[in-house]
């Protein structure tokens, strides 16, 4: 996900969408635990959607509160 998508969304979706990708970490870090994944980077990329998105999340609660 890029960050201008992320920038499109609503507050509420943004923190809807880092329960679902946390959750969706989750799963993946058990899976791999089980049996490794085709695609070990998707790990990776979940963690680096996760943090894009609660850095947009943060920068809208300075702009916030600086109004």
């Amino acid at each position: 996900m890029k960050t201008s998508e992320i920038k499109e969304l609503t507050t509420k979706e943004i923190v809807e969408r880092i329960d679902t990708e946390k959750e969706n970490l989750v799963r993946l870090r058990l899976n791999h635990a089980v049996s490794p994944l085709d695609n070990p980077l998707k790990l990776k990329d979940t963690k680096k959607n996760i943090a894009r998105l609660k850095t947009v999340l943060r920068q809208r609660e300075l702009s916030e509160n600086q109004n």
